[in-house]
């Protein structure tokens, strides 16, 4: 391997910047989606006026929408 095949092009460097901000993106989605639905539990929780027990229940079930949501997009 020769030093030229080493140093990464302008367009390899291009597209790792590319692929860095859309992650990045990609992670800043993923947090307000969570935050809003969090939001919409406390909501619920608050309306409802839970007890302890259903509030750990409506948690699980939330866990277990994202387990779910995880292993779609895998």
């Amino acid at each position: 391997m020769n030093k030229a095949e080493l140093i990464p092009s302008a367009n390899d460097l291009h597209l790792n910047q590319l692929l860095t901000e859309a992650r990045t993106e990609e992670r800043k989605d993923k947090a307000l989606a969570v935050s809003i639905r969090l939001k919409a539990l406390a909501i619920v929780i608050t309306r409802k006026e839970m007890n302890h027990k259903d509030v750990a229940e409506l948690l699980r079930q939330e866990a277990q929408r994202f387990e779910h949501e995880s292993q779609d997009s895998h």
